[in-house]
Parts: structure tokens; sequence; C-alpha cells
């Protein structure tokens, strides 16, 4: 087995899976490596960490939640998986209480309207805190939706 010459994690193939540094494993001397002369290339594979993807899930909502869902290296992932449902379904259901809240304002004649910002507010500190948790690596489950959104993920 080979280690990394950068930050000492062990390595299989060419590139460092903790750091990304190129690793040139020299043939015969299994547990030595050494970090080309050359300038190392960036990694074909280095993706997001987990609790990177998982924040990210959360940036814009329905696109970036059905994004992960898609992409192959993270919609194998449980915890990037629920991440991605949890924000899909908050940013579904926001836009469903939203329409619902103007709809109601509309048929008091605007007597519900001290209640939008309100509402808006309310929304954006939840997916202020849902980011910040998964960036942090946490799970913040949802009254509602985070059941779902954990068996939708398989957990």
């Amino acid at each position: 087995m080979a280690f990394c010459a950068n930050c000492g994690s062990q390595v299989e193939g060419r590139f460092c899976p903790k750091c990304g540094a190129a690793v040139n494993v020299t043939g015969g001397t299994a547990g030595t490596a050494t970090v080309p002369t050359a300038a190392p290339t960036a990694p074909s594979a280095a993706g997001l960490t987990e609790n990177v993807a998982s924040a990210l899930c959360y940036a814009l909502g329905l696109i970036t939640g059905i994004l992960f869902l898609v992409l192959a290296p993270y919609n194998q992932n449980r915890n990037i998986r629920f991440h991605a449902f949890q924000s899909i379904f908050f940013h579904i259901a926001s836009i469903v209480i939203w329409i619902a809240i103007g709809f109601l304002s509309f048929m008091s004649y605007g007597m519900m309207l001290f209640i939008r910002p309100v509402l808006g507010l309310g929304f954006f500190v939840v997916w202020l805190l849902l980011v910040i948790r998964a960036y942090q690596g946490q799970k913040l489950v949802l009254p509602v939706l985070g059941p779902i959104a954990e068996q939708q993920a398989g957990n």
C-alpha cells in the first residue's frame, strides 16, 4: 500500500483521495510513494466532500436537490440523498405555502399582507439552518418533511 507524501494517507491509485495530490507509486517498493516533479494535474474524479455536497443541495432548492440526485457519485451516498430530498420537499412546501398565503391575502382584500414578510423571514432562517447544519455534517430533520426524505433516501 502506498502513502501520500503530501498528507500521509493511504493511496491506491494515482491520486490521493484525501488531498487530491498526484502520487507516483514506484514499482516494486510497496509503501513508498513520491510526488512527481512536474506540476500535478487536477484529479478527474476529485469531487466534493460529503458535507459540502450536502450543504449545496439546499443552495437553489429544487435545482440543486435534483442535480445531486442525478449525479453519479453523490446519488449513492445516503446522507447526500437525504439532504437532496429534504431540499426538494422544503422548497416545494415553501412554494405551496407562499401561494396559499397569496391567495388568502387576495381573498381577504390584503388583510394577510403582514404575514408574507414574517413567513419569508421564517423560511430564510430555516433554510440557513439547514445549510449550516448540513455543512457541519449534522442532520436537521424537519418535522413533517424529514421522515419522508429519510424514507426516500433509504435511511
